[in-house]
């Protein structure tokens, strides 16, 4: 089976390491994925095998308003129709079997013009959907169930309805009951011996775009935790500024951009200190350590909120965040309770198989 896979990331990189994920998972499966990549490339993440690189644009911003491209232009017409006619190119020479869109129709409505064109296409459609959708108005709501309903064939939602179902952050999820298809979260273990450090406070940003203020407020909590003498170490992501980040180390404090043993590090520290993204969460989940989540919340934003509470682990409101309040909540870490199903990559690839195979 040719599958066509459109992707797109504009602030955190949780959209690329899932997608990148899955088409491991395609490719094991035996599904020739070719994929149409929209965001910036991100530092350590592969997509394995025919990639697309379309001019990445992102946002500029945790409101997602402003959209700039790959200079910092902004997402203008002309650009938009440069991606579009490279989106017909790769689906005129690809030929697909299946088109499989991240996203949209439930989001990334600045990128219709290339994105509709492919469930127009008379290709069998596909979505790839996080666990929580961003919430929206009605109106927006009631136009996403209505071309899901139109043009999608199958909606795989990348979460277990055990620990959050989709009606939870889309309201209309029951006028798509019949294409919805949970997979379980997409989540790839760890292999190899853990030669990672143990003992630490870890505080953690994810991407780093949206992680300043944790990682400041983690550094001015340390003198008042009773884990005050242990070594920390800050990983600020790969969108973190590089400026900044020199300011945080001192004695005793170690910062990195990021570590590709992440997990291990988790599974041998103190405490972890952490936002609630899709993959830090599953992280949490692998590893258990004792944890402290402080979900991003600003400009609205209300996915990592209903994530943090279903985790079973202290959680620090991003409104509450004082270094006295994360402290006291530090010395109060407790491993996370939630139990979810983490075999989603290839659930999603053997679903995909199932329905979609020519011939089936």
């Amino acid at each position: 089976m040719k599958l066509l896979f459109h992707v797109q990331h504009l602030l955190g990189i949780g959209h690329t390491k899932r997608a990148a994920a899955l088409v491991r998972a395609f490719r094991r499966r035996g599904i020739e994925t070719t994929v149409l990549s929209g965001g910036h490339p991100v530092p350590g993440l592969v997509f394995e095998g025919d990639v697309v690189q379309l001019p990445p644009v992102r946002a500029t911003d945790a409101t997602f308003r402003n959209l700039v491209g790959p200079n910092g232009e902004a997402f203008d017409a002309a650009l938009a129709a440069q991606r579009r006619a490279m989106v017909l190119d790769a689906l005129a020479r690809v030929s697909p079997d299946l088109v499989l869109v991240e996203t949209f129709p439930f989001g990334r409505r600045a990128f219709r013009a290339e994105l509709m064109p492919l469930l127009e296409s008379g290709v069998r459609v596909a979505v790839s959907l996080r666990d929580i959708v961003v919430a929206k108005d009605a109106a927006r709501t009631e136009e996403a169930a209505s071309l899901v309903r139109r043009h999608v064939d199958a909606v795989l939602v990348h979460g277990d309805p055990d620990f959050v179902e989709l009606g939870e952050s889309f309201p209309a999820a029951a006028e798509i009951a019949d294409r919805v298809h949970y997979t379980g979260y997409v989540y790839e273990p760890v292999e190899g011996r853990d030669g990672s450090p143990r003992g630490e406070v870890v505080v953690s940003a994810g991407g780093g775009a949206v992680g300043a203020r944790l990682l400041r407020t983690a550094l001015e909590a340390r003198p008042l935790t009773r884990h005050r003498d242990r070594p920390w170490r800050l990983l600020t992501g790969p969108n973190f500024p590089e400026s900044e980040a020199a300011a945080l180390a001192g004695s005793g404090v170690t910062v990195e951009r990021f570590r590709e043993d992440f997990p291990l590090l988790l599974r041998g520290c103190a405490v972890s200190v952490s936002q609630a993204g899709y993959n830090t969460v599953l992280d949490l989940l692998w590893a258990r350590p004792p944890c402290v989540v402080v979900p991003f919340a600003a400009a609205g934003e209300t996915e990592q909120t209903l994530r943090a509470a279903r985790l079973g682990c202290p959680v620090v409101e991003e409104r509450e965040l004082t270094p006295a309040r994360l402290a006291a909540v530090i010395d109060a870490a407790s491993p996370p309770r939630a139990s979810v199903a983490l075999d989603g990559a290839d659930r999603s690839a053997d679903l995909l198989d199932r329905m979609f195979k020519p011939g089936r």
